[in-house]
């Protein structure tokens, strides 16, 4: 029987990234590309037939797909430079799970699923969680369409490469209907567990987040000829408007604010940038305080770029509100998990999307460092087995 780190050892090669080390497995890409073809084949090898819906979700199904069917399930795709086990781990356990419920003579009263949701990042298209999304109608299925890459490749065209047809995109009455539960295992993206204590917990809560992008204008120029004075230079706003998202941050318990992104335009090493854009995630337990983060980062943004001679606007790009779990199946999954603690977690998940339709949970495996996208993202290989017995565990309660 495969192990969950065997079968990540046999995806190991795959979008490997020897710039920023780790992984980069962009939605569609041809290492992603190349993962959805090797879940296909170890869900054949597991009897699951395998089906691609209208937005690019990969459905992989024990008995025949129906009406409330027990769902579980991550992703693929990755951050730039990310780690092995942030979506990936879900699926191998997903898979090793099905196993384990095999071996146990464990005869399904309704039908299960493994699934795959495309661009759960949003490294791609800027819209973290876009399958989920698309799948419940979270997003507008004429926006995504016209979402674009950094190559100017819309959504639309990607998709009609890959085979979906783009008119196509968008809320899924028939494949929503069919998740009657949903439960997710994913790597732990924090210290909640720490180095000693339990391989899992039961999620909880999901803090509500979003993306906005900030864009400061200013005058290009040349960096030989234009005199310091006479600058109204959009790079040097954006220097304090990050540490201005810092400050902002860390005045509000709890709050988390990041810039993990700036390009400058046009780009060049002798050329004054004539607009910087930020990408901005804020987050907070409660979606009213960070709507006023947002809004006092977006005002000292202003503020700052206008003693530069420069203007700042803002564009929001995804939001998700603060998400508790289906109490009533996250009790169902407690007592499957006996002793597990209970934790909430400050990612976003496909399952935070889905819960707003459907009863979803989710099960984290202990990572021990509790660093994640990040190539130092680390999961012990016998914790590792114990989060897909756990899931299995849970599976079996729920069937």
């Amino acid at each position: 029987m495969d192990t969950v780190t065997s079968l990540l050892d046999s995806i190991a090669d795959v979008g490997r990234d020897p710039g920023r080390g780790g992984y980069t497995r962009p939605v569609y890409s041809a290492a992603e590309r190349d993962l959805r073809a090797w879940f296909t084949e170890q869900a054949g090898r597991r009897g699951l037939a395998v089906e691609t819906d209208r937005n690019g979700i990969l459905w992989a199904w024990w008995g025949e797909p129906q009406r409330g069917a027990l769902v579980t399930g991550s992703h693929l795709d990755s951050v730039p430079g990310g780690g092995a086990f942030d979506g990936p781990l879900g699926v191998a356990s997903a898979l090793v799970a099905v196993d384990l419920l095999k071996a146990r003579g464990v005869q399904p009263n309704r039908s299960l699923a493994v699934t795959v949701f495309p661009e759960e990042e949003g490294s791609r298209f800027g819209v973290a969680c876009l399958g989920s999304r698309l799948l419940t109608g979270a997003i507008d299925a004429d926006r995504a369409r016209n979402l674009k890459d950094d190559d100017g490749n819309s959504l639309a065209d990607v998709a009609r490469i890959n085979g979906l047809d783009p008119q196509h995109l968008g809320r899924d009455e028939d494949a929503l209907g069919r998740i009657g539960d949903f439960v997710e295992l994913h790597v732990e993206q924090g210290r909640g567990l720490g180095e000693d204590g339990p391989a899992v917990a039961v999620g909880s809560s999901i803090l509500g987040h979003g993306r906005w992008k900030l864009s400061i204008c200013g005058q290009g120029n040349h960096a030989g000829t234009t005199l310091m004075e006479d600058r109204r230079d959009p790079m040097v706003a954006a220097a304090q408007v990050v540490l201005a998202v810092k400050q902002v941050a860390a005045q509000t318990k709890d709050a988390r604010a990041t810039v993990g992104r700036l390009q400058p335009v046009p780009g060049g090493t002798n050329v004054i940038a004539s607009r910087v854009d930020l990408w901005l995630d804020v987050r907070h337990p409660q979606d009213e305080v960070t709507a006023q983060l947002v809004e006092a980062i977006h005002g000292k943004a202003q503020k700052i770029a206008a003693f530069e001679g420069c203007q700042a606007t803002l564009a929001e790009e995804s939001f998700s509100g603060t998400v508790h779990f289906d109490a009533a199946l996250q009790r169902q999954v407690q007592n499957a998990l006996p002793g597990a603690p209970v934790l909430p977690t400050g990612a976003g998940h496909d399952a935070g999307v889905l819960a707003g339709f459907v009863p979803s949970a989710m099960v984290f495996v202990k990572n021990p460092t509790g660093i994640s996208h990040s190539p130092e993202e680390h999961v012990e290989d016998a914790d590792a087995d114990a989060g897909a017995g756990a899931l299995a565990d849970v599976l079996e309660a729920l069937l």
